[in-house]
């Protein structure tokens, strides 16, 4: 799919202008300078022709701040892989030296680019706009980001200048989500996977603050990696841009298929991370524990072992999850971690025929009955897998209502046992025949 990169210097109403046309409030907004960090993709359509949109952090050139310097890197590398580039300007302030450090950028890249003059809401802001010929870069739009006047027109000579490719369906890929606390090294773990930095990385905790998605094809299995925002515990979530991220990260975890959950080794399985872990089974999605930053930890002959005990503890009884220890920055294991989660996955869309079910699972029930309830007895008489997206399984029997969770984990655990589920929630389901 042709890629339209949206560029310009911070606050000029990119990420705005990003979420109207992808139709959905993907980039976060906000009156403060400097939100976007990292390159954004969404999908859009104009005229039948579908394209890939890149939301860009704002271009400074010359600054001190340690992220404008990584924001910048991101901005030359979203014009590299794109095919046309939009350039947003702000009407109400003219041009800026910041702006002509940007027109200087796109005349060097030589690629089509199309103006977009924002906040465009008179006809004296309408006569205003002239003054952006001065950029050398050509013809403007005048469009307001906020009520969509304009964008139409704009719109209209981008998918003229996109190049003809052929369509591909990015949506319906299985979605790996990479989950943790700030600083675990989520960001890290995918620049890594993909060779490439694709997000920004500091050692500030929080740098990212979006959820954003990259396609990743490994081992013949093409999904989905989507970085999310460190989760913090709700007290230590103040300013309104990280309450937001949070949210993203909450709702990259919902649609998500597999969490990759990320630990720093260094700090443990705390309480922190066993809420993002039970986030995510409650939503009954698989989950891979990669315990990173292990190259840090000083071991013993059964450090790891000890480290998988303690984990285990914590997430009982939902405890059938593999456990993978890596180190982003010496890239180990890596690769191991995403075979994994693409077992889990696999794990998670399986279908067990009825006919197996019942020929494993009758003659252990016969043998390990439900106990008795008030002197009834619970006959369990015939098993069948339900068609939902995550496994979960009904037993059919004459008194459901006896049935309690003790007997409900040992046949979880049976169904485990025989057909292997690890990493994938179970529900059973108890139903009268």
């Amino acid at each position: 799919m042709s890629i339209v990169a949206v560029v310009g210097r911070p606050n000029v109403g990119k990420s705005t202008f990003f979420n109207r046309l992808i139709k959905r409030r993907e980039a976060i907004v906000d009156a403060v300078s400097g939100v976007t960090r990292d390159r954004h993709y969404g999908k859009s359509d104009w005229n039948g022709k579908e394209f890939t949109l890149i939301d860009t952090g704002g271009y400074v050139k010359g600054s001190d701040d340690i992220f404008e310097h990584e924001i910048d890197k991101q901005v030359e590398l979203a014009i590299d892989e794109s095919d046309v580039i939009i350039f947003v300007v702000d009407v109400t302030t003219g041009i800026t030296p910041m702006d002509d450090e940007v027109a200087k950028l796109l005349r060097k890249h030589n690629k089509p680019v199309c103006i977009a003059v924002n906040k465009v809401d008179s006809n004296k802001a309408r006569q205003d706009a002239v003054e952006f010929y001065n950029l050398g870069l050509g013809d403007y739009h005048c469009i307001s980001a906020i009520n969509g006047s304009g964008t139409g027109e704009l719109l209209d000579e981008v998918v003229e200048k996109l190049p003809e490719t052929s369509v591909d369906d990015f949506d319906d890929l299985p979605k790996f989500a990479v989950v943790g606390r700030p600083n675990a090294g989520k960001s890290s773990f995918i620049n890594a996977l993909i060779g490439e930095e694709r997000y920004i990385v500091t050692d500030v905790a929080g740098t990212t603050r979006d959820s954003i998605d990259t396609r990743y094809n490994r081992f013949g299995f093409d999904f989905k990696l989507v970085d999310t925002a460190g989760i913090r515990r709700k007290a230590k979530v103040k300013e309104d841009l990280e309450f937001y991220s949070v949210m993203r990260s909450v709702r990259a975890i919902e649609n998500s298929d597999v969490c990759l959950l990320i630990l720093d080794a260094t700090r443990g399985f705390d309480s922190q991370v066993q809420n993002i872990f039970w986030l995510a089974e409650k939503n009954r999605k698989g989950v891979v524990i990669l315990v990173n930053k292990w190259d840090l930890v000083e071991k013993e002959t059964n450090t790891i072992k000890e480290f998988k005990d303690f984990i285990k503890e914590k997430i009982s009884p939902f405890t059938d999850v593999p456990i993978v220890f890596i180190s982003v920055l010496n890239k180990q294991r890596i690769f191991k971690a995403i075979e994994t989660a693409v077992e889990v996955y696999k794990a998670r869309s399986k279908r067990v025929k009825t006919r197996e079910l019942n020929d494993v699972l009758l003659p252990i029930i016969q043998n390990n009955p439900p106990p008795a309830f008030k002197g009834k007895y619970v006959k369990i008489k015939f098993i069948t897998q339900l068609p939902t997206p995550q496994p979960q399984f009904a037993f059919f029997c004459n008194l459901p209502q006896y049935v309690k969770d003790p007997y409900k984990r040992f046949l979880e655990n049976k169904l485990r046992e025989h057909f292997d589920f690890n990493g994938v929630p179970i529900s059973v389901y108890m139903r009268k025949k």
